[in-house]
């Protein structure tokens, strides 16, 4: 991997791409938190704005914190713009996820953005995470460095889930596609989901396996939630299942004709160039833990040479961000300065 062209690319990609991610998603409805949310634990600790269109999630000695959908949904977009917490975040885990868990134990679907915290002076790192039909132990896991700091701004991160194809993206840049095959079978998510976000306490695994633990002199971390966008059908109790998908074929027709389910040519590039650049684990690479490739899996041989058998990519990134850091900002005003005469990915 040619770290030398790695971050400042981006960085001018990001930029250049932040009015038209504007453009794509100012046109899809946000909600307050009431009229699509309620708290799932932490009590004191999930904070509303008082217009109630921000909800901050506190992570504190005595608890962490977390809100879920007041509607399960069979498909859909949801999304939100989440700040993370800055300073020193080992064990520090925030999570914006779909998942079904609570009624399907064994057999859940699941579809994760989890992002790890770091020691001070490292990045924090995302991880997405694909289950289908209880497939914890064939994770498709995938996990990346960012080409800004999650910490100082914002950012839009997303999960499209249709019948057929599931997208990530990153404000306006898909980062991930999986798509509905044969190969995949019923590890394809299936089931009416909810949407989850959470903040807590990882120390025994989240930071080098347990490594650095939270050290609570730092708390209380804070997640902030914006901009939060519930799209999708809503359907009844999960017991209904399946027959809860009959009655979603208008709003998933909706749902797949989006600008954000149809990946242009220059939407795949960007994701192309997001994934060579900043992917840093991929499942479909770990050999140790997963002998046998996944069908499911496009194995590029001279991708795979990027990778150990372990599955973590052998150049080690965030050296070449920090050195690129101090352009950060005037690489970002030149994408502003001349985003007028950026096409529309």
């Amino acid at each position: 991997m040619d770290t030398q062209l790695s971050a400042l690319p981006l960085l001018l990609l990001f930029a250049a791409t932040f009015v038209s991610a504007t453009i794509a998603f100012d046109r899809v409805p946000t909600i307050s938190f009431d009229e699509g949310y309620t708290p799932l634990f932490g009590d004191g600790n999930v904070v509303k704005s008082s217009d109630g269109r921000n909800v901050n999630l506190v992570l504190n000695r005595w608890s962490g914190a977390g809100f879920i959908s007041s509607d399960l949904y069979n498909h859909g977009f949801f999304s939100a713009a989440i700040k993370l917490p800055s300073d020193y975040t080992a064990g520090v885990v925030v999570a914006f996820y779909t998942s079904n868990g609570d009624v399907f134990e064994k057999t859940h679907d699941e579809l994760d953005f989890e992002f790890l915290g770091n020691v001070k002076g490292k990045e924090w790192r995302v991880q997405t995470n694909v289950y289908g039909n209880g497939s914890t132990s064939r994770g498709r896991e995938e996990r990346y460095l960012l080409p800004f700091d999650p910490t100082e701004e914002a950012h839009r991160y997303s999960i499209l889930w249709t019948a057929d194809i599931i997208i990530f993206y990153i404000d306006n840049i898909p980062i991930r596609e999986v798509l509905r095959s044969d190969a995949m079978g019923g590890d394809y998510p299936s089931k009416p989901m909810a949407l989850y976000a959470t903040i807590w306490d990882g120390s025994t695994w989240a930071t080098e396996g347990g490594k650095y633990r939270a050290n609570y002199k730092y708390s209380p971390w804070v997640a902030e939630f914006s901009g939060l966008v519930l799209q999708g059908c809503r359907t009844g109790p999960l017991e209904q299942y399946p027959s809860a998908a009959e009655g979603c074929a208008d709003s998933d027709a909706q749902l797949e004709a989006a600008d954000f389910s149809n990946l242009t040519a220059g939407k795949r590039a960007a994701m192309q160039r997001f994934r060579e650049r900043y992917m840093t684990y991929s499942f479909c690479y770990d050999v140790e833990r997963y002998p046998a490739t996944f069908p499911d899996c496009n194995v590029i041989p001279s991708e795979q040479e990027k990778f150990w058998r372990s599955g973590d990519v052998k150049v080690k990134l965030e050296k070449t961000r920090r050195r690129r850091s101090k352009r950060r900002s005037r690489a970002v005003a030149r994408g502003e300065a001349g985003k007028g005469q950026q096409a529309e990915v």
